[in-house]
């Protein structure tokens, strides 16, 4: 099995996005097991000075900008097509994503690579039979409440790409109980089976 582990958090050290991650990692990796790392604080392009819709733009109109974004784009793609289970720590900053996180889904929104559209232009997700496992942290938002922007918008993505199987292991409101939030997000990993 090939683990594609996603850190979003700004935070290097103290990171309980981070940890809680590093726990489940531990938990479910098997010593055959491959794990790709990807911390998106480390190189992240966000999209811009795009001269049409969506990630197109002819090869001879591309800046050296453009090209590294299409690079970062390549590689991003391919490693979610390789992989069978994902691992994406994210904490909820000002009740939505990190924007290294929301530059990360842009550039790995590809058309006939991740989703595709039918003649009746409904979409498709292409990236299906993978299992997902999303750490989500915040420190006074509760998880799937009215103020958690973060949690609907990253299952829809996901689910945009074909993914379905979704493990929500939440740690939210940690300024009000720390340690509460933290046993329970425990708990929920210790539950897990494979």
């Amino acid at each position: 099995m090939k683990i594609y582990q996603i850190d979003t958090s700004a935070r290097k050290e103290g990171s309980t996005s981070r940890a809680l991650a590093k726990r489940l990692l531990d938990k479910i990796k098997k010593p055959e097991d491959e794990v790709v790392y990807r911390d998106l604080n480390d190189e992240m392009i966000f999209i811009s000075n795009l001269t049409e819709s969506g990630m197109k733009i002819p090869e001879g109109e591309q800046t050296d900008q453009h090209k590294k974004m299409f690079e970062l784009s390549d590689k991003l793609v391919l490693e979610l097509k390789e992989c069978d289970t994902i691992i994406i720590s994210v904490p909820i900053y000002n009740f939505g994503p990190p924007a290294t996180l929301k530059a990360w889904a842009d550039l790995a929104a590809r058309v006939k690579e991740t989703f595709k559209y039918n003649e009746d232009g409904s979409r498709v997700g292409l990236l299906e039979d993978k299992q997902v496992y999303l750490i989500i942290t915040s420190g006074g938002t509760k998880i799937n409440s009215k103020d958690d922007f973060l949690t609907p918008w990253l299952t829809h993505v996901l689910n945009f790409f074909g993914i379905k199987k979704i493990n929500i292991i939440a740690a939210d409101q940690m300024a009000i109980d720390y340690e509460k939030s933290i046993k329970e997000a425990e708990k929920q990993i210790e539950n897990i089976t494979q």
